[in-house]
């Protein structure tokens, strides 16, 4: 039970919406001003497939697009590769080269609709693909909105992608912020997760604390570049699980809103408000949908889809009631864009802002989670930094500890998940449709991607190239204009990361037991 013991001292603490320290939301009037952007995420087989997808969820009603990858080009991989075989747009949608990346967006006015990118270790050549894509339309950069993932510190944290050591990857972040502050003003260069920290087994403290600290480093190091923080970080955007805890999740929104603003402000010396408003992106937990009862995970994904609203989240993705199966079916796509629609159109809740903002018990949890976002960046510190940190395995064996507790707690019934461990069906076979890659389409995009080899100028490509690593040996050159020239020559994702690979090398985890 909590009382009015439990709130603030100061009322500054909770504030007002759309001012510092943003407790209450980013903006002023939040919903009754606008809506939340309704970003299903797609991704399969060839480009034209997922374009067809693409248009199937704008017409739906989507109001902006999210991209997932196949693993060969999330780890910088051709489709061609011998690592590839089996994996080509069997997980997302495969991209080689720029005409790829045109077939994907064909048809699609990349001005009127945000689009975001689920791509880390080899974001800044996807992100070299769009904007090729979009000069070569006649777009205005400037104009673009969306944002690439681009959180390659959380890789080896949590998700474990990543082509090259932890140094050089950084010097690629800072290179994608640096440039998108001065050609795209409205595009989010990095889309800082802790998403994939939680699916890790990271509960709520640890996902908002290991977000802010890998949030530092990056401001640190494009401050270290010479830009000052209000020219950047305005463009900054986030992306965070809505989990099962409804309370929790609110007020872990709530709190990791205000610690951020209070950082930008205090430790960097921001002073536009904007610099200081966090804004971010969530999506439903993923890993708490289950095989067994899977039509029970329309009814998880909405309630957690609902604790992100009150939360006060951006941009929304609602899971498919079969992702414990594959990917999601035209079917479940519906369903979890629809999920959202009730919530905007059906319950009232876009009617009043922050309309938890006072409760006794979520100011009181807001307090706690901030408090524990400090508390562990004082551990880090002591360890010489986050990359430190995560060279020494700190972040990875505080996950790794969480998620063997709650499996633990899982197994032995004390945490109930319904259909797994409590009221479990002697029959819980119900069936549903699926989605069914075609497998064909590994064999097209292959021919393609080594048509468009046999085709290219091999002048431009080896020109080009060569330009790509002399700028990667000049450590205060910036790798974005060399890339973009190097996807116009039709060099491909591997060609680049292989050239690449040869100087700043590969990166070897040191496990965590």
């Amino acid at each position: 039970m909590y009382t009015p013991a439990d709130l603030p001292a100061d009322f500054g603490e909770i504030g007002l919406p759309g001012r510092y320290p943003f407790t209450r939301g980013p903006y002023p009037t939040m919903y009754r001003g606008r809506n939340w952007t309704m970003r299903q995420i797609a991704g399969f087989g060839q480009a034209e497939e997922t374009n067809q997808r693409f248009r199937y969820l704008i017409a739906q009603g989507q109001t902006g697009l999210s991209v997932d990858f196949d693993m060969p080009t999330l780890m910088g991989l051709d489709s061609d590769d011998p690592m590839s075989i089996g994996e080509v747009g069997r997980e997302g949608v495969a991209i080689d080269t720029l005409p790829d990346m045109a077939a994907l967006f064909d048809g699609i006015d990349l001005e009127q609709i945000s689009v975001s990118m689920t791509i880390n270790p080899s974001a800044w050549i996807l992100l070299a693909m769009y904007i090729a894509v979009a000069q070569d339309r006649g777009y205005d950069l400037h104009k673009l909105s969306g944002t690439i993932q681009n959180d390659i510190l959380k890789e080896y944290v949590a998700q474990k992608e990543w082509v090259f050591p932890v140094r050089p990857s950084m010097r690629i972040v800072r290179d994608t912020i640096v440039y998108c502050a001065e050609h795209m003003a409205r595009y989010n260069p990095v889309n800082i997760s802790g998403y994939h920290i939680s699916e890790a087994g990271a509960n709520a403290q640890q996902e908002i604390a290991f977000t802010m600290a890998i949030t530092r480093a990056y401001l640190e190091e494009v401050a270290a570049a010479g830009l000052d923080v209000d020219t950047f970080a305005s463009r900054l955007s986030f992306f965070f699980v809505s989990q099962a805890d409804l309370f929790e999740e609110v007020a872990k929104f709530r709190a990791v809103r205000r610690y951020y603003a209070k950082m930008v402000r205090d430790r960097f010396g921001a002073k536009d408000p904007r610099s200081m408003r966090l804004r971010f992106h969530a999506q439903t937990a993923a890993a708490t949908l289950t095989k067994p009862q899977p039509l029970n995970n329309i009814v998880r994904t909405a309630l957690q889809a609902l604790s992100a609203v009150l939360g006060g989240a951006q941009s929304l993705h609602t899971n498919g009631l079969d992702e414990a199966y594959t990917i999601p079916s035209e079917l479940a796509m519906k369903v979890s864009l629809r999920t959202q629609q009730i919530l905007a159109d059906e319950t009232g809740v876009t009617s009043v802002i922050d309309p938890l903002g006072g409760s006794y018990y979520v100011e009181s949890l807001t307090d706690q989670l901030e408090r524990g976002i400090d508390e562990y960046l004082a551990k880090i510190d002591e360890m010489g930094g986050v990359i430190a940190a995560i060279e020494q395995g700190f972040m990875q064996r505080e996950i790794s500890d969480s998620a063997y507790e709650f499996a633990r707690r899982k197994a032995s019934g004390d945490r109930a998940v319904v259909g797994v461990n409590k009221y479990v069906d002697a029959d819980s076979d119900q069936k549903i449709e699926v989605h069914k890659l075609d497998p064909e389409s590994e064999a097209r995009q292959t021919t393609r991607l080594k048509a468009i080899r046999a085709d290219r100028d091999p002048a431009r490509a080896d020109a080009a190239i060569r330009r790509l690593l002399s700028d990667a040996k000049d450590p205060d050159a910036n790798l974005m204009p060399a890339t973009i020239e190097a996807v116009r020559a039709h060099l491909s994702m591997g060609e680049i990361t292989a050239a690449l690979r040869e100087i700043f090398g590969s990166y070897r985890e040191t496990p965590v037991f």
